[in-house]
């Protein structure tokens, strides 16, 4: 006996939800959009909007992680979402200055998101606005530092 295998077909392509995003927050610039996958560059101010938006309006479902990448003159977090619905994985990308590492909480969307964000706020130093316990996860309470940046002085004694 013979077995059939039925895959869901996508409900919206990239290039309709890339639009859709462009149309309704013209300042987010799409890095990327190739089958399945989406790239954007994020403005930190609407962020969350944006990130509300896709998961409300465009079916992303699920955020998978939350990471952030030292430049030395500035921060990037990165929201990595998808959308099992229209099998497309996005990636959110926010630039956030050094002098002011702080972003709005993804959490209240995706609960997910939430060790993440304590991580990145415990190892890099991200402040994550709204997040609901955002405290250290790994290093003590009272570590004063931030052992992931590139400015963390390896051997230094605290």
């Amino acid at each position: 006996m013979s077995q059939v295998i039925i895959y869901d077909t996508p409900d919206r392509s990239v290039e309709d939800i890339s639009k859709d995003i462009k149309s309704k927050f013209p300042a987010v610039e799409v890095l990327k959009a190739a089958p399945k996958r989406l790239h954007l560059q994020v403005p930190r101010e609407i962020s969350f909007e944006v990130c509300k938006f896709m998961k409300e309006g465009l079916n992303f479902e699920h955020c998978s992680c939350v990471t952030t990448v030292d430049y030395l003159d500035h921060f990037t977090v990165v929201f990595h979402v998808s959308s099992w619905t229209n099998h497309i994985l996005s990636e959110v990308l926010v630039d956030i200055p050094r002098d002011d590492p702080t972003v709005d909480s993804i959490t209240p969307l995706w609960g997910g998101a939430n060790w993440h964000e304590r991580e990145a706020y415990d190892l890099m130093g991200i402040v994550f606005k709204g997040h609901p316990d955002l405290r250290r996860i790994m290093m003590p309470e009272e570590f004063k530092f931030h052992p992931l940046r590139k400015d963390f002085i390896v051997g230094r004694r605290v």
